[in-house]
């Protein structure tokens, strides 16, 4: 049975953590800022220490449990259904072109082209445009 542990679970929480097990947080995303992404995705995150005075389980990065917990909501000892990870690729909106895909240009977009590509090979010209400092 998948356990969940939710704020005022610190001290729980922190007793029941397996070191090298994996727990999952839930983020919802914000759709304002991201709207072709999922409403919501996992993370995952392993508690592989403990800290020195207070023997607390502790990630690789110095984080305690109770502060993670307290921090990112909701923590879970199995993955969410049908929820994407975090750190996974997110789904294709579009399909690939394929061979056969032409790519029209006019004069003009030609033109524009050529004349970044012979302004940013010249590096006399890179410096005097402000591209920084050699």
């Amino acid at each position: 049975m998948a356990k969940t542990w939710g704020a005022g679970d610190e001290r729980r929480f922190a007793r029941d953590i397996q070191l090298g097990k994996p727990y999952y947080i839930v983020y919802k995303i914000a759709q304002n800022l991201a709207p072709y992404e999922d409403a919501e995705l996992y993370s995952e995150i392993v508690f592989t220490g403990r800290l020195p005075f207070t023997n607390t389980p502790c990630t690789e990065y110095g984080s305690d449990a109770a502060t993670i917990l307290r921090c990112h909501g909701p923590i879970h000892d199995t993955p969410p259904r049908r929820m994407r990870n975090i750190a996974d690729v997110a789904a294709s909106v579009g399909a690939p072109l394929g061979d056969n895909y032409e790519g029209i240009l006019d004069a003009a977009e030609i033109r524009g082209l050529e004349k970044r590509v012979a302004d940013s090979s010249d590096p006399r010209k890179r410096t005097r445009l402000g591209a920084g400092r050699w």
